[in-house]
């Protein structure tokens, strides 16, 4: 929505689709994957990726003065964190798609 969205326009339907994600905590933090050579729990390092990667341009988007910026900004560093480092966990479950992910990702922090 923030790409077709005017800023202003963003702000307010963000703030109405998710009104409390200061205190969303299971949104906030990364999830854990117990084991990496399950195919179907591997994809949680994946939604690690694509939560940083969303919640990265997000952030970069918002007004310098909003509250969610830190917050978000913030949250994208753990997910980031969490998911790059499986990304070569060498288990082909997750490596044969992961990168991809990582890609996104990267883009997104280069390139707002």
């Amino acid at each position: 929505m923030r790409r077709i969205l005017k800023p202003v326009d963003f702000l307010k339907w963000f703030n109405h689709f998710i009104p409390n994600i200061g205190r969303t905590k299971n949104l906030l933090e990364p999830v854990v994957v117990t084991d990496r050579t399950d195919p179907k729990l591997v994809h949680l390092d994946g939604l690690n990726l694509s939560r940083a990667w969303c919640m990265y341009g997000i952030s970069l988007n918002l007004p310098g003065n909003n509250r969610l910026k830190k917050i978000l900004y913030s949250s994208a560093q753990k997910h980031a964190e969490a998911g790059l480092s499986n990304i070569a966990s060498g288990n082909y479950e997750g490596e044969h798609w992961l990168a991809s992910f990582a890609v996104y990702l990267l883009s997104e922090i280069n390139n707002p």
